[in-house]
């Protein structure tokens, strides 16, 4: 079993969400449940060995998906979050993560070594990342306390725009160049994160925002969940461009198992074949190179292939990928050593 390190989920937003409904989400997670794509017992069975869990703030209300009769769509973006509430909510799911963490259930990692121990423990590796930064203030007075707690990833924004940036609609087909980039506060925050080891994640930023921080960061090139756009023409994929850039910084992309994101119709439906998903890796592979492919499977946040199903399907795509060519040492690169490395890179530490 190939043990995965996963860019990208949500499972601090859907035990949040069900702890609202009177849920105990260190229970949820440790025990398990029917709802989702992530707990223990999946994690354990699926090889799930940890990965990037989000602090994302959802908005009141989402527009829905309006298709033509060709399957095209453009959902507005939502409006801009204050922050107050943010903050309050992204407290509550970093509580979480921490009660999770002292009942035994993972272990909160702040450097490379705290992954490795965890996986020697047999523990999941969890590293907190914010997805959208509506809880951080424009002077960034909050994100040393969040990096204090252990923040160690971030997105400066989601689908959505944020006083640091502009976030990509959800469109189909659509360019990924849909609006401004970083604001100034935006270019003072990938200074401060460049500076402190955060590592930034452009999964939902606007090409020009991509662009802004390619000029600014001295990190790896980092996409946690997102695929290639030449195959799946949806705005929250990457160009050929985009690609070769996140290639010759060292960076790296994670390939999100978002059905819309994966297959060429853009079709929410989870009768995704497999094979969509080796297409796309393939596409990554050729234009980022077998160094820079991962996954960032946006588990507990998308609809995604039945034939993963949850994160205890993830040995499906490990043995897809084999049967398709890609020996042990690759295997290990794209299901967590990329990870690692990138990880370390943004977090000034050097390979173990």
């Amino acid at each position: 079993m190939q043990a995965v390190f996963d860019g990208h989920n949500d499972v601090l937003f859907r035990l949040w969400q069900n702890a609202a409904k009177g849920a105990d989400p260190v229970a949820e997670f440790i025990d398990g449940t029917r709802q989702g794509h992530i707990d223990m017992p999946r994690a354990a069975k699926g090889g799930l060995a940890g990965g990037l869990c989000a602090i994302y703030i959802t908005s009141a209300s989402m527009p829905d998906e309006q298709r033509d009769e060709n399957g095209h769509y453009a959902i507005p973006l939502c409006k801009p979050l204050e922050r107050a509430p943010s903050l309050d909510i992204a407290l509550d799911m970093a509580s979480i993560a921490f009660r999770i963490e002292r009942a035994g259930g993972w272990k909160i990692c702040r450097t490379g070594a705290d992954i490795d121990a965890a996986r020697a423990e047999g523990k999941f590796a969890a590293v907190l990342h914010m997805e959208g930064c509506e809880a951080i203030d424009a002077d960034l007075a909050a994100l040393d306390v969040f990096y204090a707690a252990g923040l160690r990833s971030l997105g400066p924004v989601w689908s959505r725009n944020t006083v640091f940036g502009h976030g990509v609609p959800f469109a189909f087909p659509s360019s990924p160049d849909t609006g401004p980039g970083l604001t100034e506060a935006g270019k003072r925050l990938v200074k401060e994160c460049n500076r402190i080891g955060i590592a930034i994640d452009l999964a939902h930023i606007t090409e020009k925002g991509f662009w802004d921080v390619a000029k600014l960061s001295d990190q790896p090139l980092v996409v946690s969940h997102s695929n290639a756009h030449a195959i799946t023409p949806i705005s929250r994929n990457l160009t050929d461009k985009q690609l070769a850039a996140v290639r010759e910084s060292n960076g790296l992309v994670g390939l999100n198992f978002a059905v819309t994101m994966l297959r060429e119709d853009g079709l929410k439906s989870v009768d995704t074949p497999l094979s969509d998903m080796i297409r796309h890796i393939d596409y990554l592979v050729e234009h980022v190179g077998i160094d820079g492919v991962a996954l960032g499977s946006d588990f507990d946040g998308a609809t995604v292939p039945a034939e993963i199903g949850d994160a205890a399907g993830l040995q499906n795509l490990v043995a897809a990928l084999s049967g398709a060519g890609y020996g042990d040492d690759d295997l290990s690169k794209i299901c967590r050593d990329n990870w690692l490395r990138v990880l370390r890179s943004a977090w000034h530490e050097t390979a173990a």
